[in-house]
């Protein structure tokens, strides 16, 4: 049996009494980073051959991770903090498992964007994206049609570019930016996509919600907030983005509504 276990993100008490259990009787155990993983195993008295299992050698190690199952050891992968599989280590390693077969199951535990949902208020559906692309191209495909309350991991060297991206593609939304999850200097800050985040340490959880502030022109009929742009000196085309970008939907969408 292979575990995937969920470690704390920020609070080491967060480690479930079953998740303690299962690393006591388990052969080894596959981690991201073996001192970042000693730390929380030592806490807890936990003492299992350690093995490196990271996104560089995820791949490489797939054969050596499924020798255990084959000789029918319990082994259990864990990720630096929150639940494998998510931007961590886990899913490759899971469809290998399908393919030959063999049993694995989850252990319960934190994940940082199901927290930070939880602290901003707003309304599910959502839709959790993880760390946005660095190429504008991919991250516009990534972004492609409608989006509601969107979940992102962002980094402090990137959360002002990142902000102003989706503020530009977004709208000026509401937003909720999470840090420090679980440790005592947790922080938790209400704001919009256009403000200016002075941080300078730490990783982010952003969740944005699924509504921009009201525009007045939105009122409008489209062809009405069309021709307010084009009273304005644009020309159609440059009218129609504005609209699109107003009122939240794709320039297909207003051309198709104002198509004489």
């Amino acid at each position: 049996m292979v575990y995937f276990v969920a470690t704390p993100i920020g609070n080491l008490a967060e480690f479930s009494p079953r998740a303690v259990e299962v690393l006591n009787n388990c052969h080894a155990i596959f981690c991201e980073d073996t001192r970042h993983s000693q730390i929380l195993l030592s806490h807890y008295n936990i003492s299992k051959p350690l093995y490196s299992y990271h996104k560089f050698n995820e791949r490489k190690s797939l054969d050596f991770v499924l020798s255990f199952c084959k000789d029918g050891k319990d082994v259990a992968v864990v990720s630096d903090a929150g639940m494998p599989g998510i931007n961590d280590p886990g899913n490759i390693l899971v469809n290998a498992l399908k393919q030959h077969n063999y049993d694995y199951t989850v252990v319960s535990g934190p994940s940082a964007f199901v927290n930070a949902f939880v602290l901003s208020g707003y309304q599910p559906p959502f839709t959790y994206y993880g760390f946005l692309p660095e190429k504008t191209k991919d991250r516009d495909a990534l972004l492609d049609g409608k989006v509601g309350v969107a979940i992102f991991y962002v980094s402090v060297h990137d959360i002002k570019e990142n902000m102003a991206y989706l503020c530009q593609r977004l709208g000026n939304r509401p937003c909720c930016l999470v840090k420090e999850l679980t440790k005592s200097h947790e922080r938790v800050r209400f704001c919009h996509l256009s403000d200016q985040i002075d941080d300078t340490k730490g990783e982010f959880v952003l969740v944005v919600d699924s509504q921009t502030e009201q525009n007045p022109l939105c009122s409008l009929t489209v062809q009405q907030h069309l021709q307010y742009y084009l009273d304005g000196g644009m020309s159609k085309n440059e009218a129609i983005k504005c609209v699109a970008k107003d009122r939240n939907v794709s320039k297909n969408e207003i051309y198709k509504q104002t198509i004489n």
